[in-house]
């Protein structure tokens, strides 16, 4: 089988296309045929690591956390799964050797989903960490829910920064699904656009209009829930517009590594700011997410493509450094990898 490896950190040339043998099951585990392998901006970290030329934690490494295929065998003591069944695949690289930049990943059953009737690989290999992480900033506020479902967030004001990216999109998506109130911020026209598709209701130009005062008119009390991608450059405005025991859900670290919060308003609103780490989420709070993101996808709530507000780019498998390329350079959508 075709797969892609490296062997060292660093740029997306490290990146090689090889041969392997087709992987064996063990004991709960699963080997999935996958058709469609998704790119995300932790894959591209994770090999570049802290330096380029530093040696990987395996000998060979395959890429990329998400995607979707095709049950091809279980292993023993594997229920809920069968052959042939379509599934989309999340954090399959997350401490292991093999992700999904190969024609075959063997993994253990509790990452292999079953893709809802109707949902394609496309949107099997977008869910994942993107969609995943959405559920846990909109899940983290004390009020509640754990887990979303639909009208669970009624009544609700929730803020998407950066409404037009992948976490951002599956948040939109999400929240609008759960009922509540969504707003999101964007740095031009055609992000603006994006958004909306995605069923945002109010979209903020952040470069031409006043963002604090443009969400006051349309959350009065505040907003509940913000879903953060951008913790310095967007700390001043988050103190002006969270409402009292808001939640501030840090899932990115974009335009810098640190930032520094207003301490007095922010306890006079008894804000929470809750960090997102998808990977070390609690095993109960992930499986809230997988099942509700299987929920919301099944009602036909998270579509993509053009359409839908995340434009699909898409590259044949020995094209992974061009996919990894692209992700690096802040592509606007989601990057796909055919792997058959």
């Amino acid at each position: 089988m075709r797969a892609i490896v490296y062997s060292q950190t660093g740029g997306p040339d490290v990146l090689r296309l090889v041969e392997r043998s087709v992987p064996a099951t063990a004991v709960g585990q699963v080997r999935v045929r996958v058709h469609i392998s998704g790119v995300n901006p932790t894959d591209w970290k994770s090999r570049r690591g802290s330096a380029a030329g530093e040696a990987t934690p395996f000998a060979e490494v395959v890429p990329n956390q998400d995607g979707a295929g095709i049950v091809d065998a279980l292993g023993d003591g594997v229920a809920g799964l069968e052959v042939g069944q379509r599934v989309w695949i999340r954090e399959a690289a997350w401490q292991r050797a093999d992700g999904t930049a190969q024609e075959y990943v063997v993994l253990p059953a509790a990452n292999v989903v079953a893709l809802p009737p109707g949902a394609s690989f496309e949107l099997g290999a977008s869910l994942g960490i993107p969609a995943l992480t959405a559920h846990r900033c909109l899940t983290s506020s004390e009020f509640g829910p754990t887990r979303l479902s639909a009208g669970s967030l009624t009544g609700r004001a929730v803020l998407v920064a950066g409404g037009a990216g992948a976490v951002g999109h599956a948040a939109i998506q999400l929240a609008r699904w759960a009922g509540a109130e969504v707003i999101t911020t964007v740095s031009g026209p055609a992000k603006a656009e994006l958004a909306r598709r995605a069923g945002a209701e109010h979209v903020i130009n952040y470069r031409t209009q006043e963002p604090a005062a443009e969400i006051h008119k349309l959350a009065p009390h505040g907003v509940d829930i913000v879903v953060e991608v951008a913790p310095s450059q967007n700390a001043a405005l988050n103190s002006a517009i969270v409402a009292s025991r808001a939640t501030i859900a840090i899932y990115a670290n974009n335009g810098g590594d640190e930032f520094t919060v207003p301490i007095r308003s922010h306890m006079t609103t008894n804000t929470r700011v809750q960090f997102v780490l998808i990977y070390r989420v609690d095993p109960e709070a992930k499986a809230h997410a997988v099942a509700a993101v299987s929920a919301a996808a099944a009602d036909g709530a998270l579509p993509v493509g053009e359409d839908a507000g995340l434009p699909l780019h898409r590259f044949p498998l020995e094209r992974t450094a061009d996919a990894h390329a692209a992700v690096e350079a802040g592509v606007v959508g989601k990057v796909l990898i055919d792997v058959i």
